[in-house]
Order: structure tokens, then sequence, then C-alpha cells
């Protein structure tokens, strides 16, 4: 068996895959990697194309779309590499992305996870909103990145370049993670189905005593929302909603119920500045995931007794008041 298995997610991603799969064929298909496309169960004509233009890539047909988190569970319980990347079906990897990546996993065994620098397909000079060059979460779980605070992305100027920088989570636009880890861990948690999935798996891989890095000698070009576009009511109902599952889960119990009580204070401010747009469709996301969120809540019995994520990365800042009272925008 190989050492790498990359897999690229898909689901009626046809137009996705003849764009980027040759690219990512070319640069990743080696004596050491292999191109694995597991399929949510499409009705396009993703895998005969697949099949017909890419024999060189392997194909996990699934039987229905079980989301991200789920389709990307099974794909990696069924394949069982020493490690695994999982690639977004929108991204452009460029000459010996993942090379790095491995190499750097095989010399610090106490690294769980590691992304490379995540830039825009459309403006390259730019980070890419969901990853960017690293990803932190503040006081009141609001994640953020080097190179993106809420709506402001950085232009890249090699500021985060350098050394491996140890960081909270990682995107899951691009993540190599130690697969035994990953399913020893339970992988992606199927109850969130999409966004912040990975940060939850990053936070468990620290309450397990692992490391997240990101490694700037490694770079790929995400187009980003290919699912769903940046302001859509599901991605947002989403992006909440998973947001407070993430802090129920890894928080200790009653320092959980104080940062949640917080969150709610804040997400109400969410919601009046989407009635102030008359943004209706993203003010009811916001209630219904807050809504939701009390009924799965009860799903997650047991936490934490260490409140590991205050010791994390990036975890003393809080961005609303940096972002919209001091108006930082780096």
């Amino acid at each position: 068996m190989k050492t790498l298995a990359v897999i690229i997610l898909n689901w009626n991603g046809y137009e996705l895959l003849k764009q980027f799969i040759p690219a990512a064929s070319r640069f990743t298909v080696s004596d050491e990697a292999d191109l694995i496309v597991a399929d949510n169960g499409s009705t396009d004509d993703s895998l005969t194309w697949l099949r017909k233009n890419h024999p060189e890539v392997k194909v996990i047909a699934l039987d229905r779309n079980y989301g991200f988190a789920e389709g990307y569970n099974r794909a990696i319980k069924a394949t069982g590499y020493p490690f695994t990347i999982l690639l977004n079906s929108d991204v452009e990897v460029t000459e010996g992305w993942w090379q790095p990546l491995l190499r750097f996993m095989k010399k610090n065994p106490d690294v769980g996870a590691i992304q490379p620098k995540i830039k825009s397909f459309r403006n390259k000079q730019c980070f890419e909103y969901a990853g960017a060059a690293g990803g932190y979460l503040d006081r009141l779980g609001y994640p953020y990145c080097r190179g993106r605070l809420f709506e402001c992305v950085e232009e890249d100027h090699g500021q985060y370049d350098g050394p491996a920088t140890d960081i909270c989570w990682a995107s899951g636009a691009a993540l190599m993670v130690r697969t035994d880890l990953y399913l020893q861990l339970g992988g992606l948690d199927p109850l969130f189905f999409a966004h912040m999935e990975e940060i939850d798996l990053c936070c468990r891989m620290h309450a397990a005593g692992f490391r997240v890095c990101a490694l700037s000698d490694s770079e790929v070009y995400h187009v980003g929302g290919a699912s769903l576009n940046q302001g859509n009511p599901r991605k947002t109902y989403l992006n909440f909603r998973n947001n407070l599952l993430l802090l129920h889960k890894n928080l200790p119990e009653k320092k959980g119920k104080r940062v949640l009580f917080v969150r709610r204070l804040a997400d109400t401010l969410a919601f009046f500045m989407f009635l102030l747009k008359c943004d209706f469709a993203n003010a009811n996301a916001v209630i219904k995931a807050h809504n939701d969120f009390r009924k799965m809540r009860k799903t997650y019995k047991n936490h934490p007794e260490e409140d590991t994520l205050s010791l994390l990365p990036g975890h003393s800042r809080l961005i609303i008041i940096d972002r919209f009272l001091l108006r930082k925008k780096r």
C-alpha cells in the first residue's frame, strides 16, 4: 500500500471534476500517493466522465449523499492509508503540493493534522476565506484565520511564511491527517453534516495531546462556496448551529454554559444586523440555528474535564471587538 491517499469527495460535481481533476491527478498520483474520488451518490455524469478520462484515479462509489462529514468518514474507513488528505473538489493544486506536508508529518509524530497555505482561486494574490494560512478560535468560539478576520481577507505578501506554525484548526479544504488518529477519534462528526466539522475534529486532536499546524511551503488555490455561496442562508444556518455544537462538545460543562450564554448575546447582535440589512432569510437562519442547537445538544452527554480550548493559539482575542469596535482588518 502507498503512504498517502488524497481523497476528493464529490456530489454532482461534474464541472468541478473536469476543471480540477487533471492537475490533481498530474501533481498527486505517484509511487507514494493515490488520488481517490469518493462519490456521494451523484446523479450526474461525474463517474462516467472520470472513469473514461482518468482511469488512474481510484473511485469509491457511495450509495447516497452522506454529507461532507459522513461521506469522508466512510471513504477513509474504506481506504486505510497511513496518511490521508481531505481535498475539496474545487481546489487547484500545484506541483509538489503534498510532499512538504507529508515530510513534516513523518518527522513530527505529535502532529495530528496539517494544512497548506490556502489562497483564492479567483484572486491568486489573496488568501482564501476558508482556511487562509491557518485557523484560530477566539474566546467566544468565533473562527478566524491568519489572513482573514470576518469578511476582511488579506493579500499574501509572505507575512505568514516561514517554519510550520501551531494553529487551532486546519481547513477541511486541504486537510492532511494521520489516518489512525482520525479513525480513533471517530472522524468528522456526521451530525454537523457540513461546515466546521474539521474545526471540531482539530479540537478533539488537541484534547488527545496532538498538535495542529499550517505549513507555508505548500500552496493550493481554493474556489470556495462551490457547494454554498457566502451569504447563503443554508450556509449561515450551518455555521451558526455547528459553531454552537462545537463549543458545547469541546468545553467543560460549566465553562460551556458561561461561554454559550455570552455567545447567544453576540449572535443576537448578528440577528439584528441581518434585520437592519433587510436580510430576513439569514436572520431566520440564525434563529433556526439556535433552536436546532437546543434540540441537538442533548445528543452530546460527555464533556471534557479540562478546558483545552483556552490553551490553544489565538484564543486570547475577541474578534468581534477587534473588527467592529477597533476596526482591525488583520
